[in-house]
């Protein structure tokens, strides 16, 4: 297939042929929700602890006597039904990353850049960079193509410092590089706006695998 690319100022320049594998196949909803569940679960931190009846610092002792009370029978004030006891079954350290198949993340990442083509959100942008740095020259590139300052995501040919530190102050724009792209940004991202090296780059990254 081919889409227009366009110059930093939104003007029309010449045209590209994407890979038909990669941007234009069909969409495979349950390898994106699985991709998507895998990296939420693998940010998760699960340090949430909590403390057992062997583990809270209190007194050994039996809260009352175990005979001619009329109360039940109690063994002493850790335990979980008196305040300041043990807690049970309560969370404990865990690891919730696991390890997606690979097939099923290539999957996913061809099927949200069709989708992206599907719902006409994917622009492609000829090659620039911000050697300075600063915020306000992307800004000025990146409102050519998203106006109401919706959740935009900008895909890189490589790993661009300056660029990522102009990105920074830009709380609506996530960059990428092709080659670590994020199921969840890319499913949400209401703009897609792709370096048109990124885009070659993805043609051969995902297409003969």
């Amino acid at each position: 297939m081919e889409t227009k690319v366009f110059s930093i100022k939104g003007e029309e320049l010449h045209a590209i042929t994407l890979n038909d594998e990669v941007f234009n196949r069909e969409v495979s909803d349950g390898s994106i929700y699985h991709a998507i569940n895998n990296e939420l679960a693998n940010r998760r931190v699960g340090t949430a602890c909590t403390k057992t009846r062997g583990e809270v610092n209190y007194s050994n002792s039996k809260p009352y006597k175990q005979k001619g009370t009329g109360n039940a029978r109690a063994g002493d004030k850790k335990s979980p039904i008196w305040v300041g006891g043990g807690t049970i079954f309560g969370p404990k350290p865990r690891d919730y990353s696991y390890t997606l198949p690979k097939k099923v993340k290539r999957l996913a990442m061809k099927s949200l850049l069709s989708l992206a083509v599907n719902e006409e959100k994917l622009v492609v942008v000829e090659d620039f960079t911000i050697e300075s740095g600063r915020t306000k020259e992307l800004a000025s590139i990146v409102q050519n193509f998203v106006t109401d300052k919706k959740r935009t995501v900008l895909i890189l040919k490589d790993d661009d410092v300056m660029m990522r530190r102009a990105a920074r102050n830009i709380p609506f724009l996530k960059v990428l590089s092709y080659n670590r792209l994020s199921a969840k940004e890319l499913l949400y991202g209401r703009k897609v706006l792709m370096l048109e090296s990124a885009a070659m780059n993805l043609n051969e990254f995902f297409g003969d695998k």
